[in-house]
């Protein structure tokens, strides 16, 4: 569908009407009589709105500017799906001081994310050994449920992770001081609390240190196809065909502990506001209380600890590299690009309304739930070596589909409090899926019809993941580009793919 000066000003979402503000703009206006404390957004396409109504992401949203303190506007992303309470997709600017921070709006598996590995390669330099190199990093890289992972590790060396992040790796030599520099924070939040993770927590994921998981999470070779704007994509070390890797997972069942936990505790502990909320898994801890500290420092912990599980994959995949093309990894230019977050709380300052008709600066709890942080070019939380250019945004597709690089784009701070897509976002359940695909069949058709060679743990999870199941990726990135959150960079296709 098309989006122009000539469209309807509404949209009819089954019983929430949408007001156009603009171009790709849409709004659920304020209505104090419910509760709603600010208006919700909504960033997409016709296109993407009729596959946004169909569950329950604009109720879900809806509820989200129930909670206490949120500034601006509760947003959804053009990649938007319902999730647990908090939609996936959802941004929410929380003052950090007269609101309050819900586990809820971050998600079970804290800090899951995606970094990009450049190479040297070409992908002639690849081709014809698909199935060798894909066999190796299935036999190298843990995935799945439970447990297994690429280092044995004791409660003592699982604190040292959730103090320290990528420090650690780097100290055990499983990381170089680039891969610090390239990482979202440098691979540490300072704010890191180990005492605030409780024991089952740590004991989950002790054994689960340097894996992928299972469900949509994913270690995948690509080639460049694309580049859109050049002069980006040369600072960013990207160039036709160049094959490059992309690995997005998260903090595993440690994770999932931490904010279990912290649900748990926060509705026992803060009834009156949860009896405020029309959504149980919203659940938040006042700024300020206890609870709320704790659980920041316990999510900048797991936010650690998943830092350095992707940074033990990555240790992984250059050894398999350097073995299947004979050649140290640094050789094959096997550099860390960038990785960024889409399951986190971070305090920031950003211009909010001051209720007098101008604006103030604020520090906030920004909640991004699936959804990836956007700064753009010149802003001093950028990484020195992406702060001429503006922070890299990796936004996967489907294991049928490109995926893309994008960098914030200038208008990200006063639209999205510096946010953008996190990936193509989820059409269909895992139920549904594993009903409609099966897993040997897609298998077959990605290799015979699109040279794309996939490995996972059971037939099952390819079902779950079949291309079908997801958004139009390049629909998701057209609304950031068009917008200014997230300009488009350069595109990727993939080669290889192996899954939980």
């Amino acid at each position: 569908m098309s989006d122009t000066a000539d469209d309807p000003e509404t949209f009819d979402a089954g019983g929430i009407t949408l007001e156009k503000r603009r171009e790709f703009v849409w709004e659920i206006p304020q209505d104090e009589a419910e509760g709603m404390r600010v208006p919700a957004r909504i960033l997409a396409s016709r296109s993407l709105l009729e596959e946004i109504k169909n569950d329950k992401t604009l109720q879900q949203l809806r509820n989200t500017t129930h909670l206490p303190g949120i500034r601006k506007y509760a947003i959804c992303m053009p990649d938007g799906h319902q999730g647990y309470g908090f939609p996936v997709g959802g941004v929410a600017g929380i003052d950090a001081e007269e609101g309050c921070i819900s586990p809820g709006a971050v998600g079970y598996d804290v800090n899951c994310g995606v970094r990009m590995i450049n190479t040297n390669l070409s992908y002639d330099d690849l081709r014809g050994r698909e199935e060798e190199l894909v066999d190796a990093l299935f036999d190298a890289v843990p995935s799945g449920l439970g447990g297994g992972g690429v280092v044995e590790s004791d409660i003592s060396t699982v604190e040292s992770v959730l103090n320290r992040g990528v420090d650690w790796a780097l100290e055990h030599g499983y990381a170089v001081e680039d891969d610090l520099t390239h990482c979202e924070d440098e691979g540490m939040r300072h704010d890191a609390d180990p005492d605030a993770v409780s024991k089952k927590a740590k004991d989950r994921g002790r054994t689960q240190l340097g894996s992928l998981g299972s469900g949509n999470h994913f270690l995948e070779v690509q080639r460049v196809t694309d580049i859109y704007r050049e002069d980006v994509a040369d600072a960013y070390g990207l160039e036709p065909d160049q094959v490059v890797v992309l690995i997005h997972c998260g903090s595993r069942g440690l994770g999932h502990q931490v904010c279990t936990d912290y649900l748990r505790k926060i509705e026992q502990a803060h009834q009156g506001l949860l009896a405020q909320l029309p959504d149980r898994e919203l659940a938040a801890a006042p700024a300020g209380s206890q609870l709320a500290e704790q659980y920041y420092g316990a999510m900048c912990a797991a936010i650690n600890f998943a830092w350095v599980n992707r940074q033990l994959i990555t240790h992984r995949t250059r050894e398999v590299f350097a073995d299947v093309f004979d050649a140290d990894w640094q050789d094959l230019g096997m550099d860390l690009l960038y990785d960024v977050s889409h399951n986190i709380a971070k305090r920031e300052f950003h211009e909010v309304p001051d209720g007098a008709g101008g604006t103030e600066q604020r520090e906030l709890f920004v909640h991004r739930k699936g959804a990836t942080r956007a700064f753009p070019a010149g802003n001093p939380e950028v990484p020195k070596a992406h702060r001429d250019v503006g922070q890299p945004i990796i936004i996967p597709g489907s294991m049928g589909a490109g995926s893309y690089v994008l960098r914030g784009g200038e208008n990200s701070m006063a639209e999205t409090f510096g946010s953008t897509a996190h990936g193509a976002g989820r059409l269909m359940s895992r139920t549904q899926a594993k009903q409609d695909y099966w897993g040997g069949d897609v298998q077959d058709d990605l290799r015979e019809q699109e040279h794309i060679y996939v490995k996972a743990s059971s037939g099952a999870t390819i079902a779950e993941e079949a291309p079908g199941v997801y958004k139009d990726v390049d629909e998701v990135v057209r609304v950031s580009d068009a917008l200014g959150i997230g300009d488009r960079v350069a595109r990727t296709f993939p080669v290889c793919n192996i899954k939980g």
